[in-house]
């Protein structure tokens, strides 16, 4: 297995204007940077709320190997189907068993000579999937064994105490652990002693102009009033943010990790 194999991780894509910046910054990194895997995560694609199957197959066209989801798999009621029928679109594979979809893909690179599985997962603090996150991480790597030479685990979190605790237990394991959900990078991207690439959080794609992604003016008010409000995604000031990790040619080891921000 040759070294230097690198994935790309792309933070929570929100609404039109993240979509809009990934199809752009997509080229414009790979023109920069050898990028073998781009894993992208669509939770907030569709107006904030899921993903259709429309702008998955955009997201794939435009390069994506792989869509990692969240707590908003199941907002959009027309992608259920495909999330059974597409192989490289995740749900958290600790959803219900009889949930659509699945947790765990594995793909391979332009060459054909490097195996990239791929698992989703959901905190259980203020999320509430249907199953613990740290058993049926054991459970997807026990089945993907053999099947693949890097792993990179989505752990979709409120908590960073859960994503900080998943990164330890799995450290050794699997090839990266990032976190998503919060929408906000974190400074702590490093490899653990054991070998494993890790960060809390890698941010969003989206609005840095609004709050978390939603126009500012309506989560003001949401917060001000505690009264429902209509929130609607943001235009102003687009960035991507994730994450790039450089493997190493040792199988489910990393050599290092950075957070990615470019700006539209």
């Amino acid at each position: 297995m040759r070294d230097g194999v690198r994935i790309l991780f792309v933070g929570d894509v929100v609404g039109s204007t993240g979509r809009r910046t990934l199809l752009a910054v997509l080229p414009r990194l790979r023109e920069r940077t050898e990028i073998d895997f781009i894993v992208v995560n669509g939770e907030n694609a569709a107006g904030g709320h899921g993903i259709t199957s429309k702008i998955a197959r955009e997201m794939f066209a435009a390069g994506a190997d792989v869509i990692t989801l969240g707590n908003h798999t199941y907002r959009q009621n027309e992608v259920y189907k495909y999330l059974d029928a597409e192989e490289r679109i995740l749900r958290p594979a600790n959803f219900l068993r009889s949930q659509p979809g699945h947790g765990t893909c594995v793909v391979t690179n332009a060459s054909g000579d490097i195996r990239l599985a791929v698992l989703s997962l959901s905190g259980n603090l203020y999320l509430n999937p249907g199953m613990p996150a740290f058993s049926e991480a054991d459970a997807a790597l026990y089945s993907l064994r053999d099947k693949a030479d890097h792993i990179l685990v989505d752990m979709h979190a409120e908590a960073t105490s859960e994503k900080v605790g998943l990164g330890w237990y799995l450290d050794g394991r699997v090839t990266a652990v990032v976190g998503t959900h919060t929408h906000v990078p974190t400074a702590d991207a490093r490899v653990l002693p054991g070998g494993t690439a890790y960060i809390t959080d890698v941010g969003m794609t989206g609005a840095r102009g609004g709050v978390i992604g939603v126009k500012r003016e309506q989560a003001i008010e949401a917060m001000l009033t505690h009264m429902p409000t209509r929130f609607e995604s943001s235009e102003e000031d687009p960035w991507l943010q994730g994450a790039l990790i450089e493997c190493a040619a040792e199988p489910m080891r990393a050599v290092s990790i950075i957070g990615v921000q470019e700006p539209l």
